[in-house]
């Protein structure tokens, strides 16, 4: 288990979890980034940025 670094809940992640899955925050919704697996620790994931047809 992580704590959610937006509102604080916690975030259940399975054995298989792995560093740059990206998951869901099931309190708030926010989409977290796994950045470290030993120990768990959560970030919010990157926003997808346009790209404008390039």
């Amino acid at each position: 288990m992580a704590e959610c670094p937006i509102c604080g809940g916690t975030v259940n992640l399975g054995e298989d979890t792995v560093e740059g899955e990206l998951i869901a925050c099931a309190d708030c919704g926010a989409e977290l980034e796994v950045t470290g697996v030993n120990p768990l620790t959560l970030a919010e994931a990157p926003k997808e940025e346009e790209d404008w047809g390039e």
